[in-house]
C-alpha cells in the first residue's frame, strides 16, 4: 500500500529510448542467427559466431550515427572481422603463436583508433573477432562455418539497425560550426556598431550586447570535443575533418577578436574604416555558416581578401592611420588597437573561409606560404588522403601518444591473458581475455575501482546460474525460451544499473547460451567467476606496469612541453617577420604538441581524479596552445618578413619583448611542474605585460613610419596571448604600475 503524497518509485529504472531500442535490435540479429543455426540447420559452430558476431559490434563496439551510417559502418566491418576470423583459426595451433596474433592484433586494432571516433568505437568489438578462434579446438575446417555465422550476425544486425527503431541521424558537427558562425555574425555587427559605423541594414535591428555575446560564448562553447557525443567529433586524419577542427579553433580566436573589439570601440571610434573591415567580416562569417553545410554554396575569400587589402592600404598611408594630436597615451592607442584588432577578426574569417572550402573539398588556391615557413596552415589541403594517414599514424608512433601508449597496453595485457589461459587450461579462455578487454581502463586505479564491482555482479550472476542449472537440468527448450528476455534485460536495464548488474546478467546469458550448445553443469558459473577475476587480476597487473596513472600524472608534463614549445613558436614568428632569424619548424612543432595534448587531456577527462579545487585550468593551456599557432599564421601570412622592425630601436625591442613573453610561457610550464614556481611566474606574466604596454606607446610615437602598424599586431597578439596564459593558473593577476589585468585589456 503506498502512503498518500508519495510518488511510487520502479522497481527498475527506466531505460533511454536509444538504449532500450538498441537492446532491442541486437537481440532480435543475435537469437535469430543462433536459432537458425543451431535448430534450423544443426550447425552449432556458425550459431555461436552469428551470436557472438552481432553481440561484438552492437553492445561491445559503439557506432554511433543515424540508421543508414551504422549499416553502412557494419557492412564495411565485414572485411576486418573476416580477416581477423581467418587469422585466429590459423593461429590457434599453438598457444606462443597464439599469443603472439594477440599481441599484434591488440597492437594494431587498439593503435587504428587514430583514425578517429568511429575507429575507437569499434575497436573493443573488432578484437573479439580474433579472440573467440584463437582458442583450442584448432579446427582449421570449421573457418567456412565460422565466416558465415559472422557474416549473418552482421548482416542481421545491420538489417534491423534499418528496420526496428531506425535512429535517426545526430546532429551534425557543421550545423554546430554553421550555429556558431551565425552568433559570431550578429555579434560582428555590433562590434561594427562599436566602432562607429552605420548599423548593417541587411540583418535588421541588432541585438543587445549581452545577449549576443553570451550566445556567441554558449555556442562557441558546444564547438568543444568534450561537448560532443565521441563519435560525433570530426577527430579523423581526412582533409574535411581536419578543416572542421580549423574551423572551430578559428571560430573560437574570432569570437575572442570581436569580445575585445565591442569593449575597445567606445574608446577607439570613431573609426568608419573599422568598421566598415568588421562589417565584411559579418558577411565572411554568414557566407562560412552556409558553405559549411554540403546543401549550401561553397563561400569565397574574395570579398574578406579584397577589404583587407584595401584597409591595410588605407592605414599604411600617409593620410591614414590615426591621429598624432590625440597624444601617445589617448585615443591613438585605442584606435590603433581597434584597427589592429579589426584586421586580426578579419584574417580569421579569411582562414575560416579557407578552412570551409577544405571542408567541402573544394580545390585549393595555390600556397602562399614562403618555402621555409612550410607547411602552411592548410598544408593538409594539398596532400592526398593516404598521406594525411600516414602523417597522423607517424605522428603518434611516439610514447609521447596516448594512442601509442594505450596501444601497447592493450596488447600487453591480451598477449598475457592469452599465455595464461594457455598455461593454466583454462576451460573457457576467451573469458579471460573479454574481461581484460572490457574492465582495463586507462590507469590501475580506474581499473582496481571497476575490478569489485565486476567481480560482485560475476559471482551473483554465477550463483543464479549455478541455481538455474541446478533446478532445470539439461532442457535446452526452457533456456532458447528464456534466452531472448534475459538478454534484453541484459543489454537494456543493466547498463543504467551498474557495472555489477552488467556482468551478473551478461554471465547469465552466456550459460544459456552455452547450455543449448553442449551439456553443462554448475561448475559453469564456477568456471566464468574464476575467467573474470583471471582476466580483471591480468588488466591491473598491465596498468601497474604500463603508465599506471594514466593521463592526469603526464598532463602535467606535457602540458608544461606544449608551453614550451608555443614559446619557441611566438619567438620564432616574431623573429620571421622582423628579419632577425628564419624559420626552423617550431610553429609546425607547436602545432603537434598541441594535438597530443589534446588527445591526452581528452583521456585525462575520462578518468576518475580528485576535485581539482584550485588546480591548474588544463583547458586554459590546451587554448593558450591553439591560439599561438592560430595567431601566428595569419601574420606570417599578412606581415612580410623584416617589416617589422620599426620604431627607435628597430626589431631589436620587438625580439627581446617577445623572449619576455616567452620567458612567461616557460615559467608557467615550469610551475606546473612544480606548483612552488607559480609565485615566480606571476612576476614574468606581469613583466612582461607591462614592457609590452610600454612597446604599444612606444609604436604610436612614430606615425610617419607606416610600417609601425605591424609591431603593434604583433603586440597585440603577444599581449593576447598572454591573456591566455594568465587563465591557466586560475589566479587573478594584475600587471604592476596600473597596468590592467589580462582579463581587463582592451577594456
Amino acid at each position: 500500500m503506498r502512503l498518500p503524497h508519495r510518488a511510487a518509485s520502479p522497481l527498475l529504472p527506466r531505460p533511454d529510448p536509444p538504449v532500450a531500442h538498441r537492446a532491442v535490435r541486437v537481440t532480435a540479429a543475435a537469437c535469430t542467427g543462433f536459432y537458425v543455426f543451431r535448430y534450423g540447420f544443426d550447425q552449432p559452430v556458425t550459431a555461436t559466431y552469428a551470436l557472438f558476431g552481432a553481440i561484438a559490434v552492437g553492445v561491445l563496439a559503439r557506432v554511433e550515427g543515424g540508421a543508414r551510417a551504422r549499416g553502412r559502418t557494419l557492412l564495411l566491418t565485414l572485411p576486418f572481422a573476416w580477416a581477423l576470423v581467418c587469422l585466429g583459426t590459423a593461429l590457434a595451433v599453438h598457444a606462443w603463436t597464439a599469443a603472439l596474433g594477440m599481441v599484434g592484433v591488440g597492437f594494431a586494432v587498439s593503435f587504428a583508433s587514430v583514425g578517429g571516433p568511429r575507429l575507437v568505437g569499434l575497436t573493443t568489438g573488432l578484437q573479439l573477432f580474433y579472440i573467440l578462434p584463437c582458442f583450442p579446438p584448432y579446427a582449421p575446417d570449421t573457418l567456412p562455418q565460422r565466416l558465415a555465422g559472422v557474416t549473418a550476425g552482421l548482416l542481421l544486425l545491420a538489417a534491423a539497425e534499418r528496420l526496428l527503431w531506425p535512429e535517426p541521424p545526430p546532429r551534425d558537427y557543421r550545423d554546430r560550426v554553421r550555429s556558431a558562425a551565425l552568433a559570431l555574425a550578429g555579434l560582428a555587427d555590433r562590434a561594427a556598431a562599436h566602432c562607429g559605423g552605420p548599423p548593417p541594414t541587411a540583418t535588421g535591428a541588432v541585438p543587445d550586447d549581452a545577449t549576443a555575446a553570451d550566445r556567441a560564448r554558449a555556442l562557441l562553447d558546444d564547438l568543444r570535443f568534450s561537448r560532443i557525443p565521441l563519435m560525433e567529433r570530426p577527430a579523423g586524419p581526412g582533409a574535411a575533418d581536419r578543416a572542421l577542427t580549423h574551423c572551430a579553433t578559428t571560430l573560437q580566436f574570432i569570437g575572442a577578436e570581436l569580445l575585445r573589439i565591442r569593449r575597445l570601440g567606445a574608446t577607439g571610434g570613431p573609426y568608419p574604416e573599422a568598421a566598415a573591415l568588421v562589417a565584411t567580416t559579418a558577411g565572411a562569417l554568414r557566407a562560412a555558416a552556409a558553405g559549411v553545410r554540403p546543401d549550401g554554396p561553397v563561400p569565397s575569400a574574395a570579398p574578406v581578401e579584397t577589404r583587407i587589402a584595401a584597409f591595410d592600404a588605407d592605414r599604411t598611408s600617409p593620410a591614414g592611420g590615426t591621429d598624432a594630436s590625440d597624444g601617445p597615451t589617448g585615443p591613438t592607442v585605442a584606435r590603433l588597437a581597434l584597427g589592429t584588432l579589426a584586421l586580426s577578426a578579419a584574417e580569421g574569417a579569411r582562414f575560416l573561409t579557407l578552412a570551409t572550402r577544405t571542408s567541402r573539398r573544394a580545390p585549393p588556391p595555390p600556397d602562399s606560404t614562403p618555402p621555409d615557413q612550410r607547411p602552411g596552415p592548410f598544408w593538409y589541403a594539398y596532400e592526398p588522403t593516404p598521406m594525411l594517414w600516414w602523417r597522423r599514424i607517424r605522428g603518434n608512433l611516439t610514447p609521447r601518444s596516448v594512442y601509442f601508449r594505450n596501444a601497447l597496453r592493450t596488447a600487453g595485457a591480451l598477449g598475457a591473458a592469452r599465455l595464461v589461459v594457455g598455461a593454466l587450461d583454462l576451460t573457457h579462455g576467451f573469458w579471460v581475455l573479454l574481461a581484460t578487454l572490457t574492465l582495463m581502463r586507462t590507469s590501475a586505479a580506474d581499473t582496481r575501482i571497476t575490478l569489485r564491482p565486476a567481480l560482485a555482479g560475476t559471482a551473483g550472476g554465477a550463483v543464479v546460474t549455478a541455481l538455474l542449472l541446478i533446478a532445470v537440468g539439461e532442457h535446452p527448450v526452457f533456456y532458447a525460451a528464456a534466452l531472448p528476455p534475459a538478454m534484453l534485460f541484459a543489454f537494456a536495464f543493466s547498463p543504467g544499473l551498474g557495472l555489477a548488474w552488467a556482468q551478473g546478467t551478461f554471465t547469465v546469458v552466456v550459460a544459456m547460451v552455452f547450455t543449448q550448445l553442449a551439456p553443462a553443469g554448475w561448475r559453469l558459473a564456477e568456471a566464468r567467476l574464476v575467467d573474470v577475476a583471471t582476466g580483471a587480476t591480468i588488466g591491473i597487473l598491465a596498468g601497474l606496469c604500463a603508465w599506471p596513472r594514466g593521463g592526469g600524472h603526464d598532463l602535467r608534463r606535457r602540458t608544461a612541453e606544449l608551453l614550451d614549445r608555443s614559446a619557441a613558436a611566438l619567438s620564432e614568428t616574431v623573429a620571421v617577420v622582423t628579419g632577425s632569424g628564419p624559420a626552423r619548424g617550431a610553429l609546425q612543432r607547436a602545432r603537434h604538441s598541441t594535438l597530443l595534448t589534446e588527445a591526452l587531456y581528452a583521456q585525462y577527462r575520462s578518468e576518475r581524479h580528485q576535485p581539482a579545487g584550485e588546480g591548474p585550468n588544463w583547458q586554459a593551456a590546451v587554448l593558450t596552445g591553439q591560439h599561438t599557432v592560430r595567431g601566428a599564421e595569419p601574420l606570417l601570412a599578412r606581415i612580410p618578413p623584416g617589416t617589422a622592425a620599426s620604431g627607435p630601436h628597430g626589431g631589436a625591442a620587438l625580439v627581446g619583448r617577445a623572449e619576455q613573453v616567452a620567458a612567461a610561457f616557460r615559467r608557467e610550464g615550469a610551475a606546473l611542474l612544480d606548483p612552488a614556481g607559480f609565485a615566480a611566474a606571476d612576476r614574468a606574466l606581469a613583466e612582461a605585460l607591462a614592457a609590452l604596454h610600454e612597446d604599444r606607446v612606444t609604436a604610436t610615437r612614430t606615425p610617419e613610419d607606416p610600417v609601425s602598424l605591424h609591431t603593434v599586431d604583433v603586440t597585440l597578439w603577444l599581449t593576447g596571448l598572454l591573456d591566455d596564459l594568465g587563465r591557466v593558473h586560475g589566479s587573478a593577476r594584475a600587471a604592476p604600475g596600473g597596468t590592467p589585468a589580462p582579463a581587463e585589456r582592451h577594456a
